[in-house]
């Protein structure tokens, strides 16, 4: 099993290319369910979950193929499988996005219940819900999802009970190929999702109301060959501006659209760093010590995102005075704060508010990653602490974050990749 032997103490200074979301990029893969033409992706990470789904995708009888640096080309070939099996679905939670296409376009789908990080509680029920309503039959045995719609699916009005982003892909999908209107209300609202709605536009899809709360669709019989471009992961840039922030760095990054990040840019420049932004990227100063401590709450998009909770935490360890940070996005999301402790961060947790008191020195240490997101916010602490630091279980990193270690390296960051 790999790790990160990062030698702190390193301001970060340079250029990085930001890659494609892959909280976009997975159900855009997904989406390739709904035709038998090909959909090309351009700007696709290379990252362990792209090459997770791939083999989903394949075993439904997608062939994916790449075509050039960051692209792949999706198409049906042969006979399509209907059943997504537990050895390949157990890997990651985005699996579960199979699920509305599969029965929209064939009638019949047949899903293991997803794995994923262990961040907390993340039912399907708003998924299953919606397609009753869109009059698929349901059932749960032995551990799968079985949703069969023999004559097709039908529009119909859903109102989320809670904002979901997976749900609301899902939901959108199915309702490309059902029979009339389809009203999403309360829909989520994140880019990644406006990403996936202009490429089902591209597909031959009819939405109106993309990027709102309110999503109209309107079913067609079919959807054609398209070509579109993932868009920049603005989780990626929020981190390496958290790592840039906390060192004392200056970084340039490009290949992000600052206007989908503004949350995180708001807190960024409350906590003291200095951004300026443009069309394709930002750029990121902070002075060592220079960090002041700030209060966050996550929220849905457009508010502070749940993902980028650990990375600001890390960052704001060595911050002046105290901050607080309210999780209410998953019940489970502090697991890398023992972690940090480790490194000499002060950090007290209670229920979902974590309360963080700014130290003038982080120590490195050996430490554990516990799922995507922590795993980042521990090589952020790790990059300004005194010493040497071990990130093991970087396989969590892997998933989301393309040639880290190479990124990191190219700035002035000591960082290596090891075995445990």
């Amino acid at each position: 099993m790999d790790r990160l032997i990062i030698e702190g103490g390193h301001p970060l200074h340079g250029n990085i290319q930001i890659s494609g979301a892959k909280n976009a990029a997975l159900p855009l893969m997904c989406a390739s369910l709904l035709t038998d033409q090909k959909l090309v992706l351009q700007n696709l990470p290379k990252l362990a979950d792209i090459y997770t789904l791939s083999s989903v995708l394949e075993h439904l009888g997608i062939a994916c193929e790449k075509t050039a640096i960051g692209e792949m080309s999706l198409q049906q070939k042969g006979p399509v499988e209907t059943t997504a099996p537990y050895d390949m679905v157990r890997k990651m939670r985005a699996s579960i996005l199979v699920l509305g296409p599969l029965v929209a376009r064939h009638g019949r789908a047949k899903v293991s219940l997803p794995g994923g990080c262990a961040i907390g509680n993340r039912p399907i029920n708003l998924h299953l819900k919606a397609l009753e309503a869109m009059g698929a039959n349901i059932t749960l045995e032995d551990g799968y999802v079985l949703a069969e719609a023999p004559s097709g699916l039908t529009g119909a009005f859903i109102r989320m009970p809670m904002v979901s982003v997976g749900a609301t892909e899902n939901i959108l999908m199915a309702a490309c190929l059902a029979d009339g209107e389809t009203i999403i209300e309360n829909a989520a609202r994140e880019p990644e999702i406006t990403d996936l709605a202009h490429c089902l536009v591209g597909m031959g899809a009819r939405i109106d109301g993309i990027g709102s709360e309110r999503l109209t669709i309107q079913g067609a019989s079919s959807l054609g060959t398209h070509t579109h471009r993932v868009v920049g992961d603005r989780i990626e840039a929020g981190s390496f501006a958290a790592a840039a922030a906390i060192t004392g760095g200056a970084i340039q990054m490009t290949g992000v659209d600052p206007a989908i990040m503004g949350a995180t840019i708001d807190a960024l420049k409350s906590a003291g760093v200095q951004i300026t932004t443009r069309d394709n990227g930002l750029s990121v100063k902070a002075e060592k010590g220079g960090l002041k401590g700030i209060d966050i709450r996550t929220q849905p998009y457009p508010g502070f995102a749940t993902d980028m909770q650990a990375q600001l935490m890390a960052m704001l360890c060595m911050a002046q005075g105290a901050s607080v940070l309210t999780e209410t996005i998953f019940e489970n999301r502090f697991m890398h704060v023992p972690e940090l402790t480790r490194m000499g961060a002060d950090i007290t947790v209670s229920g979902n508010v974590a309360t963080v008191r700014g130290v003038d020195h982080l120590v490195g240490a050996p430490v554990m990653a516990t799922d995507l997101r922590a795993s980042m916010s521990l090589v952020i602490a790790a990059l300004a602490a005194n010493g040497q630091s071990m990130v093991n279980r970087v396989y969590h990193l892997d998933r989301g974050y393309e040639a880290l270690e190479d990124k990191l390296s190219a700035v002035g960051a000591n960082i290596v990749r090891g075995k445990e």
